[in-house]
């Protein structure tokens, strides 16, 4: 069992109204490679994986560096990090061992958040793979009432799709339908994907209000807990997860920066995950500062 580190982040008066920064690398020194490169951003939030997409066992948590990556962040005005849960991990399986797998690793990814005192991890729901919406709906929850005890000290966000393949937690409903049948639902929350949620059909673009209103009247406003930031290669309504950089696709970079300074965005972490390594000059487009080149996270000092 790890030692659960309290979320040192919340309810902070420090806090900046706009989170804003990108998914960054926990490579070799865990979190303090995360916010050296977060640091070289000007960026204040951040987005880890703590294992590997590619599979095996995850690096031991406790080699993070916590104390001093906790430290670092304070120094340096960064709060509310998140956790990425490996995309390997299916829990709308039918296939059993797959659906197992899944639990396991959620349930000790849970674990390791605590241990790091973060307060989100953000999950893919489900696909399918042919055996239809209902029956993924189903199997998620299940899942999650395996997994979830009312204990935590993490909230799981369920992040919205974008109606690719066979995926499910496209539609705002399909979301809310799954936390309806979760018993403790007080441990769930949601994070957005712009690129997912104008490719499924949503309207972000021309009609962000509405989108919040019925976000709202569906699930629940106080349930979105952090917000992807990300162009679309591909036209709206194309059902299809393909990350453009920002300004460079069919969103748009007036509509991406209207959502970022949208007051019910606020003290929420928004997080870049856009191709080709461009997040400093990204951020500083959404923020409508001066562009120039990043320095070298390997530069900044401790």
């Amino acid at each position: 069992m790890f030692e659960k580190k309290e979320p040192y982040q919340a309810n902070s008066p420090a806090i900046p109204e706009i989170l804003l920064g990108a998914n960054v690398s926990v490579a070799k020194t865990g979190l303090l490679a995360a916010i050296q490169e977060t640091i070289s951003y000007d960026a204040n939030t951040y987005m880890i994986y703590t294992r590997s997409n590619r599979g095996g066992n995850a690096r031991p948590i406790s080699e993070f560096h916590r104390e001093e990556g906790l430290s670092l962040m304070q120094n340096h005005g960064i709060f509310d990090p998140v956790v990425h849960l490996s995309y390997l991990v299916n829990l709308a399986s039918p296939k059993e061992d797959t659906w197992e797998y899944g639990i396991s690793i959620l349930s000790e990814e849970i674990q390791r958040v605590e241990y790091l005192g973060f307060r989100y991890i953000v999950f893919h729901p489900g696909s399918h793979v042919g055996q239809g919406e209902e029956y993924a709906i189903t199997r998620i929850a299940a899942a999650l009432n395996r997994i979830l005890s009312g204990t935590e000290k993490v909230t799981l966000c369920l992040e919205t799709m974008a109606g690719d393949g066979s995926k499910v937690g496209n539609s705002l409903e399909q979301v809310a339908d799954i936390i309806a049948r979760v018993s403790h639902q007080e441990k769930l929350g949601v994070c957005m994907d712009t690129c997912h949620n104008y490719s499924f059909g949503y309207d972000i673009v021309n009609d962000f209000e509405g989108f919040l209103k019925q976000f709202d009247q569906v699930i629940g406003l106080d349930r979105l807990k952090c917000a992807h930031i990300n162009d679309s290669k591909t036209p709206f309504g194309s059902h299809k997860d393909r990350h453009a950089n920002i300004g460079e696709g069919s969103i748009g970079l007036e509509a991406l920066r209207r959502i970022v300074h949208h007051p019910i965005l606020r003290n929420i972490p928004q997080i870049l995950e856009t191709p080709g390594g461009k997040y400093k000059s990204e951020i500083n487009l959404l923020l409508n500062r001066p562009l120039v080149d990043a320095p070298s996270a390997l530069s900044i000092p401790l």
